[in-house]
């Protein structure tokens, strides 16, 4: 399984459904928090390619959205492929 890197911040609602999905499917995942860290933020922002949302999602270091983008990936049912590789 590829590696699922994750930008949060703690109450937002996008980034606990998009956590909740990635939990019902058991995959494991890294989870950054960027409420507290500048730097961190500007950091998945260069890698967002400017998007300053949350959440700011990765997979196997391809960047695939936000929750939306996620769920929609699922929904057509090209995340599980995209997460075994």
């Amino acid at each position: 399984m590829k590696t699922v890197e994750i930008y949060t911040t703690p109450y937002c609602p996008y980034c606990i459904a998009a956590k909740r999905l990635l939990d019902r499917k058991g995959v494991a995942y890294a989870e950054t928090d960027v409420s507290r860290d500048q730097g961190l933020r500007e950091a998945m922002v260069k890698r967002a390619g400017g998007l300053r949302t949350v959440p700011q999602i990765f997979i196997g270091g391809q960047h695939v959205g936000g929750s939306d983008e996620l769920h929609a990936l699922d929904h057509k049912g090209r995340l599980d492929p995209l997460l075994a590789g």
